[in-house]
This record gives C-alpha cells, sequence and structure tokens, in this order.
C-alpha cells in the first residue's frame, strides 16, 4: 500500500555533536512517531532555504509547534513574553502560503503550527494567553503538559475526527484570538479556541494541543487518510 509522503517543519538550532555545538535542523522524534503509526513516511523539511517547490513532492504537510510566531505578520506589537524566530517565521509562512494555494494539499497545523496556520489565513493571536483567562493552566511549567477538555463543533472536521468532546494536553502562551477566514470548531473549558479549520478545503485542520505527544493521534491518522488519495493520484500521473 502506498504509503503517503508527510512533511514536517523543523527549527533551527546549535546541537552538540561529540565535543562541538553546530546548527542542526531539529524536531522532537514524536512528530515522526506519529506519522509512521498512522501510515505515513515522515520528510523533514528545513528553513534554510525557504521555497514552496517542496509541496510539489509531499502528500501532505504537519507544521509542527515551536516558538512564537511573530506580531508583525498580523499587524501587532510584541507583548514582552513574545519569543519569535524571524527565520522560521519567513521560512514557514512561505510554505503554509503555498499550502493553503493548493486546495488538494492536507495540512494539519500543531500547537505554533495552528497560529500560523491562523495568521496565514488573515486571523489574530493572544500573545499571552494567562492574559486572557486569568490563569496558567495552558502553559504549565518544565515542559509539562497541561490536561484539560475540549468540546467540538458538531458537523466540523474536528468533531468528526475526536467527537464531541475529546480530553487534550496543553503547553502554550499564545492563542487564537481571532480565526480570519477560517472557523473556530473547538474550544477549551474557559472558551480558548483550540481547534480551528477551514471548510471550503479537502482538509486544513489546526490543533492547539499536541497530540503526538499522546496516545490519541487520530488528528495524525486523518492527515495520513486525506494523504493517501493525493498519494495514489500523484503516483498514478507519474505512471502514465
Amino acid at each position: 500500500m502506498t504509503r503517503p509522503l508527510i512533511g514536517l517543519t523543523t527549527y533551527a538550532q546549535d546541537t552538540r555533536f561529540g565535543t562541538v555545538d553546530v546548527p542542526a535542523a531539529v524536531l522532537p522524534l514524536t512528530y515522526v512517531r506519529a506519522v509512521h503509526a498512522t501510515g505515513g513516511r515522515a520528510v523533514l523539511i528545513t528553513t534554510d532555504d525557504p521555497g514552496d517547490d517542496v509541496l510539489d513532492g509531499l502528500d501532505g504537510i504537519v507544521f509542527t509547534g515551536g516558538s512564537d510566531v511573530g506580531p508583525r505578520y498580523y499587524g501587532a506589537e510584541p507583548h514582552p513574553l513574545t519569543v519569535s524566530v524571524p527565520e522560521r517565521d519567513e521560512a514557514e509562512m512561505v510554505l503554509m502560503r503555498g499550502a493553503l494555494a493548493d486546495p488538494r494539499l492536507p495540512v494539519l497545523g500543531v500547537c505554533r503550527g495552528m497560529q500560523l496556520l491562523t495568521v496565514a489565513s488573515g486571523g489574530r493571536l493572544h500573545q499571552h494567553v494567562p492574559d486572557i483567562v486569568g490563569h496558567t493552566g495552558h502553559m504549565p511549567g518544565d515542559d509539562q503538559d497541561g490536561h484539560h477538555g475540549v468540546r467540538l463543533a458538531p458537523g466540523s472536521r474536528a468533531h468528526t475526527i475526536l467527537g464531541p468532546t475529546a480530553p487534550v494536553n496543553s503547553f502554550h502562551h499564545q492563542a487564537v484570538a481571532d480565526p480570519g477566514r477560517l472557523i473556530a470548531t473547538g474550544w477549551a473549558d474557559d472558551g480558548l479556541i483550540e481547534a480551528v479549520e477551514d471548510p471550503d478545503a479537502g482538509f486544513v485542520l489546526g490543533v492547539q494541543w499536541h497530540p503526538e505527544r499522546t496516545d490519541d493521534l487520530r488528528p495524525f491518522a486523518a492527515l495520513v487518510e486525506a494523504a493517501r488519495s493525493r498519494a495514489l493520484t500523484n503516483r498514478a500521473r507519474q505512471a502514465a
């Protein structure tokens, strides 16, 4: 059976190799394992040579978590706690805009990826969630996830994948304020937007939590399944 090729965005970070630190493309292996566990084949995309031509060889793409999306992309001044990486923002915005321009390419945004998806779709972000909800439950320290429930809008893709409610994990201090051209389809108990999607696209979904760090890989499985039909079409075209 054809294994669809799923792109995963990465970030650059100095990493120790032997006795020296060198720049490296970095991504938690949990993303790779989530793609492989659900039937896809992971392909890592680096930030050093931006261009949406890489999308031509992919059957689906996951925009992964990480640093804050720069507020200049949605016309805001930076919050004192906002930490963005311009090189990553620039490279991934090129990718995201290219991906959204192809209605046949399945797109999944995870945490930062959902926020990038929102900003590329004309939306805005809350730059520091505790300022909005009055608590720090979405951003626990020491690299530990917070846990809470989400409710999903009936008839939405998120509802089809996860049902009316689902337990999720959180590790973020920014969130969607305005989904722009997308629609919000998932909310935390405190009202914070937890899922967005484009109902007019084949598969465009953003989730604020980190399913790759849990045993519930249904968002990845749905992406891979959507990518499989594109893969079959692409392979048939290449063989013709």
